[in-house]
């Protein structure tokens, strides 16, 4: 047993053993094999992700019903639709912090008690102020989810599995959100909006049965916590001393230094770091991701199609390419390939969707605009489902420094909210601009984004999560 490990079991308790096997054990079982409680313990974590996918697709399949049986006019349901936005960056803010103070565990489970409150306000809402109101707490709940559910899927991971468990976050938010669409379609506003606790519920009573970030645990000093939770996630059998012993070290380091703030982020040791996280939710929104969505429908409807079948077209096309894209190929190909792969893609979809209404602006070549549109929004989204939809949120959950994982955290969180809701509310302006204008600024951000991923944006696959910032420092 190493000194690092005895002075740590004379901390905790003096009397019991710490669960970490013999060095000579360390050719018997793999040092980071994954256990069943790790695909647990993301499972749980992911109904987090689908309820986020939950609160973002409610207000599309029920703004008739809504507004025919509350009297609400399109002002008053623009601020039912827009308040999400509102929660989910006050949530943003507060998602390090509370992370930090009460653990991952802590904050998921606070999360889904407020999500399902909101819920349960929508459900028995008179009028639009009840409404808003619980509008405003599932928002609250999306943003804390946005940050912690990813960053916990990254602390409990092993780093062979780590790439491809952290995509199961967009890829259930996905499959939330194609879920609203189709329940949507056979109940009414309120029965679709009491299917969105069921996941508060799982989330909440399923943290009581999986272990805490091992590295939370650590960093608050609970030691023997720490072992007894990566024992379990690692398995009964697995010798986890060599990368028990990494962990403890690289959190001693971090352990004499001060507690972040927004000050340190600008640090020359942490600016890459921020950099990095930042730019990539800045382009995860600015390619313009919402401005296609909210236009999908506006663009089947002209290629003769139904706006509803298109609507759960593109939902299950998101549901399927992510989990055939990102979550197979991130852990094989890495995370700069396909994030390069995805922004190329995009910019291919904006240029189709550009050229279909520049096209029509001039009436050349009509009978292949609805095709050329129509292929252009797939092509879209679904480059944008292999790799810039969830690998940001990946990358954010591998690259800092726990120590300034909290604040960090929910500035890019927050950053990416912004963005999101900055895009949504430019994204009519633009139209009435230029249509095909507005698509063709959107490429001009594809090919920022495809210099900076290729200048700056570190290939993390294959590293555990300190031998990442090692690298980037």
């Amino acid at each position: 047993m190493t000194r690092r490990s005895k002075d740590d079991m004379e901390k905790t308790n003096g009397k019991s053993e710490p669960l970490l096997l013999p060095e000579k054990e360390s050719n018997d079982v793999s040092e980071e094999e994954a256990s069943w409680m790790v695909y647990l313990s993301t499972f749980i974590a992911v109904c987090g992700s689908y309820e986020f996918g939950t609160c973002v697709g409610y207000s599309a399949p029920t703004q008739f019903g809504i507004m025919e049986e509350l009297s609400l006019s399109y002002s008053q349901f623009s601020v039912f639709g827009s308040i999400l936005n509102v929660g989910a960056v006050i949530g943003a803010i507060t998602s390090g912090k509370i992370s930090d103070y009460i653990g991952r565990k802590g904050a998921m489970r606070l999360s889904s008690v407020i999500s399902a409150i909101g819920w349960l306000i929508i459900y028995f809402a008179k009028g639009d102020v009840s409404l808003d109101f619980g509008r405003f707490l599932t928002g609250y709940g999306c943003g804390t989810l946005s940050f912690v559910v990813p960053v916990f899927i990254a602390e409990i991971s092993p780093r062979k599995l780590r790439g491809a468990l952290a995509t199961l976050n967009q890829l259930f938010l996905v499959i939330g959100l194609a879920s609203m669409f189709l329940i949507g379609a056979v109940v009414n506003w309120r029965t679709l909006a009491l299917t969105g606790v069921a996941p508060c519920v799982i989330l909440f009573c399923g943290t009581w049965f999986i272990p805490e970030s091992p590295r939370w645990l650590e960093m608050v000093g609970r030691h023997r916590d720490f072992e007894i939770a990566l024992q379990k996630l690692r398995g009964p059998h697995a010798n986890i001393t060599r990368e028990a012993e990494d962990i403890k070290e690289y959190l001693a380091t971090l352990a004499h230094l001060p507690k972040a703030t927004l000050w340190d982020l600008i640090d020359k040791k942490n600016i890459r770091f921020v950099t990095v996280g930042v730019g990539l939710m800045f382009f995860q929104q600015f390619v313009g991701i919402n401005g296609v969505i909210f236009y999908a429908q506006q663009i089947f409807v002209s290629a003769g199609a139904s706006p509803t079948l298109g609507s759960i077209l593109y939902s299950i096309e998101q549901v399927v390419l992510t989990a055939l894209g990102a979550t197979l190929l991130i852990d094989r190909l890495g995370r700069r390939p396909l994030l390069l792969a995805s922004a190329v893609g995009m910019l291919i979809g904006c240029l189709l969707i550009g050229t279909s209404f520049l096209l029509k602006a001039h009436g050349l070549a009509v009978d292949i605009i609805p095709a050329l549109a129509v292929s252009g929004v797939l092509v879209y989204i679904g480059s944008f489902s292999i790799g810039m939809g969830a690998i940001p949120w990946v990358i954010m959950s591998e690259i800092f420094p726990i120590n300034i994982k909290g604040t960090a955290g929910g500035l890019v969180t927050v950053v990416n909210w912004l963005s999101s809701w900055l895009v949504s509310f430019t994204f009519n302006f633009l139209m009435l601009w230029s249509p095909h204008g507005a698509f063709y600024v959107y490429g001009g951000v594809c090919v920022l984004a495809i210099v900076f991923i290729a200048k700056l944006v570190p290939e993390t696959k294959g590293r555990t999560l300190e031998e990442i910032q090692a690298m980037m420092m």
